[in-house]
């Protein structure tokens, strides 16, 4: 290990390159064909299958896992992108131990479930390599729909339209397309660029325009898009980040981890990024345990992740909680963020500790920390928006918002769970009822 993990301070190049490429190696290795062949024998193939109703996509996963055990991944491939246009990416993120994996008869019976998430990596990724997509553009419906993000939800509206005959604009307003895949998720989870190649890949369907740098109340309003369109979708995510509350949080060194995140997956040379000797994550979702992860990966000596209640109450799941204190994370829960000392600079910061009912029971706890990272959820930004419902975009079941012509999903709309997964379904789902209403 480099002797600069004892540093104090934020600096990088706290490891050396070989350290580095190991800790930010692929997760999760693909199965080879002879690996998914056996996983996928695996399957009782049922018939009423939990699994499909724990998808919040409701992929045929029998079937697509039948078709890998019978050598045909291609087929799988089409089955699974058929309901899940992004499912290598969640394949890669979406938390199977706590959706189909869990729901699967394997786990029920013996504890270890099919591995359908590494098999819909293993079909996906042998249709994407190709480079071939495997769905045709219908015919021209001279209908244009407008799609405010560029991420899961609004590729996945944009995929599903622009195949059902439409052509879609795609706002966004960062510099590359993908929303939090591409900005918001671990590097170690998606390695080799694979969000940007997954982008790429979909819009081969033809009919798509991205247009980024265009931000919803800035460089375009809703009124212009519904004047301009025959519809719009909202998938613009959230971008505001919630404060901590507590004193001094504005010093040096406390900051976003979302932002933390996206530099790191922007960097050509992770070795680069620089990192404190002593780091405090404060959250308890899955941006928090990402961000606690990744400064341990970095070379960060300590890594403390502090949330407000118990662990059973965190959004991360507990195959994330485990693989955060696998890497060297310490995990603090009941205590809330006090104060921030330092002098202009974090040095340490304060936390109490608070029982179920969050209050205090007079104890507390102080952490040295020259870095401090926020990761207690995020907030809708921008003003010219549909009505909300608990800050979010109010929607109705296929993502209709209180204003005629106007739909939204994935993190931005209310009823979902933060999940890619979910706005993948979210964004196909607007998609159908767009379509319906446009064709008459």
């Amino acid at each position: 290990m480099a002797d600069k993990v004892f540093e104090a301070g934020v600096q990088a190049g706290r490891l050396d390159p070989q350290t580095y490429e190991a800790h930010f190696a692929d997760l999760h290795p693909p199965l080879d064909t002879h690996e998914a062949v056996v996983a996928a024998d695996r399957c009782y193939f049922c018939h009423d299958a939990p699994c499909i109703t724990a998808c919040p996509t409701d992929i045929d996963i029998p079937l697509f896992i039948r078709q890998i055990a019978t050598g045909t991944p291609d087929a799988a491939a089409k089955t699974i992108l058929s309901q899940n246009i992004m499912g290598g990416m969640c394949a890669r993120v979406c938390p199977t131990e706590q959706l189909c994996e869990q729901a699967c008869v394997r786990e029920m019976a013996e504890g270890k479930p099919v591995l359908i998430g590494q098999l819909q990596r293993y079909a996906t990724d042998h249709l994407q390599e190709q480079g071939v997509h495997p769905f045709t553009r219908a015919a021209s419906t001279g209908k244009r729909v407008a799609v405010v993000g560029a991420g899961p939800a609004g590729l996945s509206a944009a995929h599903r339209l622009a195949m059902l005959g439409h052509d879609v604009v795609v706002y966004d307003a960062r510099a590359k397309a993908g929303g939090l895949n591409e900005y918001g998720i671990a590097a170690y989870k998606t390695p080799d660029d694979f969000a940007q190649g997954e982008v790429d890949w979909l819009l081969k369907i033809g009919g798509i325009t991205i247009e980024t740098g265009r931000t919803l109340g800035t460089d375009v309003t809703l009124h212009e898009l519904k004047s301009d369109f025959d519809a719009v979708f909202l998938g613009m995510g959230l971008g505001g980040v919630n404060a901590l509350g507590a004193d001094g949080e504005d010093k040096d060194g406390v900051l976003d981890a979302v932002d933390f995140i996206a530099e790191l997956r922007q960097a050509s040379d992770v070795a680069q990024v620089p990192v404190g000797r002593d780091v405090v994550v404060i959250g308890g979702g899955m941006t928090a345990i990402d961000a606690a992860i990744q400064a341990k990966l970095l070379g960060a000596l300590n890594v403390t992740l502090v949330y407000r209640r118990g662990r059973d109450r965190m959004n991360a799941s507990p195959f994330e909680q485990d693989l955060a204190a696998s890497k060297g994370v310490r995990i603090v829960t009941h205590a809330t963020p006090k104060a921030v000392i330092g002098n202009g600079a974090v040095r340490e910061i304060d936390f109490d500790y608070v029982g179920d009912d969050m209050a205090s029971t007079g104890q507390t706890l102080r952490l040295a920390a020259d870095q401090v990272f926020k990761a207690i959820g995020q907030t809708l930004e921008g003003g010219d928006l549909p009505a909300l419902e608990n800050r979010k975009i109010k929607v109705d079941g296929v993502g209709r918002t209180s204003v005629s012509g106007v739909w939204a999903g994935g993190d931005c709309a209310s009823g979902g769970d933060d999940l890619t997964v979910t706005a993948v379904a979210e964004g196909r789902d607007a998609a159908m009822d767009i379509h319906a209403l446009l064709i008459g």
